[in-house]
């Protein structure tokens, strides 16, 4: 499995788990955990995702999360399982 660790921080506004999650959708990745909070007006959500099946390269896809999250006034990020895993190692 090609697991990989996608945030989403910002403001709180209508919409934000629906854009990141039909783009996921659209590209094949698998949503296999995810958890969100909202702390006063600020939306935090962490998901882990299968990207087996994705037909883009890694990096586009990256790229693309980026971008979505510029347009809905969110910053998303997606790294690698393991470089996740390295850089939050004790």
């Amino acid at each position: 499995m090609n697991k990989a660790i996608i945030t989403v921080v910002g403001k709180d506004t209508v919409g934000i788990i629906a854009k990141v999650c039909s783009y996921l959708a659209e590209n094949h990745i698998n949503i296999l955990d995810i958890s969100q909070t909202i702390v006063q007006a600020y939306f935090n959500m962490m998901m882990i995702v299968d990207m087996t099946n994705i037909e883009k390269p890694f990096e586009q896809v990256v790229g693309e999360l980026v971008e979505i999250g510029h347009e809905i006034g969110v910053q998303v990020k997606c790294q690698r399982e393991e470089i996740f895993d390295k850089m939050h190692r004790i």
